[in-house]
């Protein structure tokens, strides 16, 4: 890069938090070769959007920003669009094809050199379009074998000096990469907003063979990442303000089993929550058939880990998860969160379920929604069955009509917004630690109208609420007249607006 001329980059993420840790990773690598980050596209030489290929509505989020993005060339500064993340990775050459607003598509194996490929396309000699593959393949079936090979292959969130020079990367010249002093925590990470939480990868991959899921073939094998990166990491993101660490991965529950430990998550949970400036760690993602007794007692009992379990039943009917290559049933996951409630008795669990997989019947959706009705949940995801490429379901005969998986989908949506709502209420009365996400725009001292309104409210989280999906606390700031953000406080539901709670001093 010209010495002179300081280039610009503006990362857009879309989807999980998974890709807000690779977004973050990107935005390091690049600040440590020179690079402006700003926050806004249209200031920005370049705009790089990490896209989602999770599910058909999130490919067509995607590709609305790009498009998006590439509309405004030329109006503003941004004179290119590169798609990156799980759709370019998924798509590559087709994407490309089928897009050519976006003026390079680059899959995971570009990370380590995105520099150079940004000034490539800034300059008019773009990089082939990434060729897709399915990623299992480049590391040994056994997880046992893994960890060597993991070190030459593109592990997005994985993010450490060690690895990033491993890679290739040029020695840190100043920014976000090493900043601290010399013998503090040294990261390939640039936090990319100022939220008083964040997301911090365990691992990367799926070694599960989901019938409807396609992410292990686009984001590969189960690679649990090193204790030592990990802590370096939250220890980074403590001295940055962050009070919530936000444990992330395609399967937290399989974490430390290619290192030889499959209980290391639970002897990792304590020294997270030692780390400096840290106040809460919250775990995410708890396969039900992986789920140990040793990691329930440690996500209920360690003093600052966040009493909240995000558990991917999918269904409750015994047959239809076998058809979808999974395990368990009604009784078995009732079981499974008496366990979780005889530890943490008030606990917060959410799940996602997918409603008119190929042979569903009516006993089968029935079993689902009396699973749903004695489960209360906090919290349900409900998706409509739809074919993703290369998955096994793909094949599957059965399927049923699109307007039946929209009837279903329309039909449990409601049945767990209400079952959502009464277990909102049943939390009236129950004392809570909330996180201070954000203050009123005017700020504490003005936050109240002459005639006395508190339309703008303070938001939190309950310990139970994670991020962004799972409602939010709204607190009074007369009640509080000091807070900050990022600050805890002990308060007692006194209401409710949807799954949302209002809180007020105990």
């Amino acid at each position: 890069m010209s010495s002179t001329v300081q280039r610009s980059v503006a990362l857009v993420t879309l989807g999980c938090t998974r890709n807000e840790v690779d977004s973050e990773e990107l935005a390091g690598r690049l600040a440590a070769e020179g690079w402006l980050l700003v926050d806004d596209a249209d200031d920005a030489d370049v705009a790089v959007v990490n896209t989602c290929g999770f599910v058909e509505q999130a490919k067509k989020d995607s590709i609305d920003v790009l498009l998006e993005a590439s509309a405004r060339k030329g109006s503003g500064r941004t004179q290119k669009v590169v798609a990156v993340g799980c759709l370019a990775e998924r798509y590559g050459e087709q994407l490309a094809a089928e897009l050519p607003e976006a003026d390079a598509v680059l899959g995971f194996d570009s990370y380590a050199d995105m520099s150079s490929h940004l000034r490539a396309v800034l300059d008019g000699h773009a990089p082939a379009s990434h060729t897709p593959a399915d990623r299992r393949r480049l590391l040994p079936v056994s997880p046992v074998e893994r960890q060597h090979g993991a070190q030459a292959v593109a592990l997005p969130g994985h993010g450490s000096l060690e690895r990033w020079a491993s890679q290739g990367g040029p020695a840190p010249q100043g920014g976000p990469v090493p900043q601290g002093p010399a013998s503090g925590p040294r990261v390939v990470r640039a936090r990319l907003d100022d939220r008083p939480w964040a997301p911090l990868k365990l691992a990367s991959g799926c070694d599960r063979r989901c019938a409807f899921c396609a992410i292990p073939r686009f984001r590969g094998s189960f690679v649990s990442r090193r204790p030592h990166d990990i802590l370096a990491e939250a220890r980074w993101l403590g001295e940055r303000g962050v009070r919530e660490l936000f444990l992330v991965s395609e399967n937290s529950t399989s974490y430390g089993k290619d290192l030889g430990d499959l209980a290391l998550l639970e002897k990792l949970l304590p020294e997270l929550t030692e780390v400096p400036g840290v106040e809460r760690v919250r775990v995410s993602y708890l396969q039900p058939a992986e789920i140990r007794p040793g990691l329930l007692d440690a996500m209920a009992s360690v003093p600052g880990v966040a009493p909240y379990f995000d558990i991917s039943f999918q269904h409750a009917s015994a047959p239809l998860l076998r058809s979808m290559r999974r395990f368990g049933g009604r009784q078995a996951f009732l079981g499974l969160l008496d366990e979780v409630r005889s530890r943490a008795p008030l606990a917060g669990i959410r799940s996602n379920v997918i409603v008119g997989f190929p042979g569903e019947t009516q006993e089968d959706l029935a079993e689902l929604e009396d699973f749903l009705v004695a489960a209360r949940l906090d919290v349900v995801g409900v998706f409509g069955y739809s074919d993703e490429d290369g998955t096994e379901a793909q094949g599957y005969g059965g399927k049923l009509p699109a307007d039946v998986v929209a009837e279903r989908t329309s039909r449990i949506t409601d049945l767990v917004e209400e079952l959502n709502l009464q277990r909102a209420e049943e939390r009236v009365g129950e004392i809570v630690e909330v996180l201070v996400e954000e203050l009123p725009a005017e700020g504490l001292a003005s936050a109240l109208g002459e005639d006395g309104s508190d339309e703008a409210r303070v938001v939190g989280r309950a310990a139970h609420q994670g991020p962004d999906v799972d409602g939010v606390t709204f607190l009074d700031p007369a009640d509080w007249p000091d807070l900050a953000v990022g600050g805890l406080v002990r308060a007692t539901v006194v209401a409710t607006e949807g799954i949302d709670l209002v809180a007020a001093p105990c």
